[in-house]
């Protein structure tokens, strides 16, 4: 499995023949436009896009995406309908607790504690993200979360051994409690942090995690890094 991430949520997930953007917040995000990265790399080869719930920077480009790609859409039923109704042809409307089957992975939706909508627009429940892969890996992507007690029954039911883990405060966890919830809940194998240093209101760096996280494999790539796990 290979992964890259470019900006605040947005990861880049290849396993197989098939590649999955999660939350492409590209266009508007000023860590991916500062980057030197082109839209056209970042979003080459897309086969699917997933999206943990529907605020602005997490639902980003996925229509565009979707229509000039041929991406298939996973997202929970109202944030599928309001996409579709935009559309967005290749639908994959889920919610929590539901999986969907694909060729090279299994994708399943999981509770997140957080709110989801867009323009006065309510766009359904947020959610993690479990990406089964049939090469043998599991990720999980908490979307935008705080850290709560059933992420244990996550763990129980699903083992994920890579964590991709909101860590920005004032819209979710912040360091400290991010690395208590993979700490606690979790045996990660490879944890990405993610939602930070996008705008000015949110932590700026990882560095206050990865030393509440010593001791575990921490990743932070730079933007458009390919990590092979």
């Amino acid at each position: 499995m290979k992964i890259a991430w470019f900006g605040h949520s947005c990861f880049r997930v290849e396993t197989g023949s098939s590649v999955v953007l999660i939350d492409p917040f590209l266009k508007g995000n000023p860590t991916f436009e500062g980057s030197g990265t082109t839209w056209d790399a970042a979003t080459n080869g897309v086969t699917h896009v997933a999206l943990t719930h529907g605020h602005d920077d997490h639902v980003g480009d996925a229509l565009e995406i979707c229509q000039t790609k041929g991406a298939t859409l996973f997202a929970v039923w109202e944030l599928a309908m309001h996409l579709g109704g935009k559309d967005a042809e290749k639908l994959e409307p889920m919610n929590t607790g539901g999986t969907v089957k694909s060729a090279d992975f299994d994708l399943t939706m999981v509770h997140a504690r957080h709110s989801s909508s867009s323009g006065g627009v309510y766009l359904g429940n947020p959610c993690g993200v479990i990406l089964r892969a049939k090469e043998g890996k599991t990720l999980y992507h908490m979307g935008d979360t705080e850290v709560f007690g059933d992420m244990a029954l996550i763990n129980a039911l699903h083992a994920p051994d890579i964590g991709i883990v909101p860590i920005g405060d004032r819209f979710t966890m912040g360091a400290r409690s991010a690395a208590h919830a993979c700490k606690t809940f979790f045996n990660f194998k490879t944890v990405f942090p993610a939602h930070y240093g996008t705008f000015p209101i949110i932590d700026q760096t990882a560095d206050t995690f990865v030393a509440e996280m010593k001791g575990h494999n921490v990743v932070v790539p730079k933007l458009g890094e390919v990590v092979t796990v």
